[in-house]
């Protein structure tokens, strides 16, 4: 069995290939999610996202942010070799709205905003606050877990090189 360390660094690439995947499904299949998960979601890239191209001995780190952020420059930075590390995710289902940032090398999920739990006027209103705010926690994060999921199904199939990196590479190269 492999120590923690030693599996956790030899197998870190799989969050930054997952979240590269993920801009790509983001962009070029929107259905793909209704696949995994009955709620019928969508998912949009947020106000930031950053990539990291690794060159021998050095790291080269490309941030975008803002609202209406231009992506170009991280297409061309995957172009160059780059993946993503880190991207702010916008999850919209019916009339909710979940904001948050997933890191590629641990796939730790941090700033998250959920939809509004509605007020807490009583003391017995808390229970039931808290029971829903953890509802609307749960929602997102199975919805990022079934999407993993499915990405590893797919990296570990012949599919992965034969049908979606050349997918991947059409994409980046068609803008």
């Amino acid at each position: 069995m492999l120590d923690v360390a030693v599996a956790y660094n030899r197998f870190k690439f799989l969050g930054d290939e997952f979240l590269t995947w993920l801009w790509f499904i983001i962009e070029n299949d929107p259905g793909y999610l209704k696949n995994v998960s009955p709620a019928k979601p969508s998912l949009e890239i947020g106000n930031r996202i950053v990539l990291e191209n690794r060159h021998q001995q050095t790291v080269e780190s490309i941030t975008i942010k803002g609202d209406d952020a231009n992506l170009e420059e991280g297409i061309l930075a995957l172009r160059k070799g780059a993946v993503v590390i880190e991207m702010n995710l916008c999850l919209k289902s019916d009339d909710q709205e979940w904001r948050f940032t997933i890191k590629g090398e641990s796939l730790n999920i941090s700033g998250f905003k959920t939809p509004f739990a509605g007020p807490v006027d009583t003391a017995e209103d808390l229970e039931g606050a808290a029971i829903e705010k953890a509802y609307l926690y749960d929602q997102a994060i199975q919805l990022i877990d079934n999407l993993f999921k499915k990405f590893i199904k797919t990296r570990i199939s012949n599919d992965w090189q034969n049908k979606v990196i050349p997918l991947i590479r059409k994409w980046i190269y068609a803008r």
